[in-house]
């Protein structure tokens, strides 16, 4: 079985804000984001990979075989826009998608809200999203 490419490493995650970032208000919101990440979830940000920001830790393992450990929740300040990977993405999870309906300003990837600034979406409904992710993966992989 294949190592899986992204894991957490010891990189400072305030030096890649730093370094990373090269637009004002995206630095403001990275750190913004980083603080209510950390007060949510009770974890302290760790760099996942070399440009995603995580908070806590669950392992997963598929049907296929196939297993790792990712984020409960993480963003990433991309130059396009801010990855915020909080959203569960299963078939059938109607509480989040009315969350997102409230949300704000946002486009969807497959499992990922991409927005420009923090000022686009009410971040109490990120919250939500955010508890309702934690709360399946806890459920599906159990606590780590």
């Amino acid at each position: 079985m294949a190592k899986n490419k992204t894991a957490y490493t010891e990189e400072n995650v305030s030096d890649f804000i730093h370094a990373f970032v090269d637009n004002e208000q995206k630095r403001k919101d990275s750190f913004e984001l980083m603080e209510l990440m950390q007060n949510f979830t009770g974890y302290a940000p760790k760099m996942f990979g070399p440009s995603i920001i995580g908070f806590g830790n669950y392992h997963y393992k598929y049907d296929s075989g196939h297993e790792g450990d990712a984020p409960l929740v993480a963003f990433s300040p991309r130059k396009a826009a801010i990855s915020l990977y909080v959203y569960s993405g299963y078939m059938g999870h109607t509480i989040q998608d009315e969350l997102l309906q409230n949300l704000g300003k946002f486009k969807m990837g497959k499992s990922c809200i991409y927005v420009k600034k923090l000022s686009d979406i009410d971040l109490e409904v990120l919250k939500k999203i955010m508890q309702s992710t934690i709360d399946f993966l806890e459920t599906k992989y159990g606590r780590k």
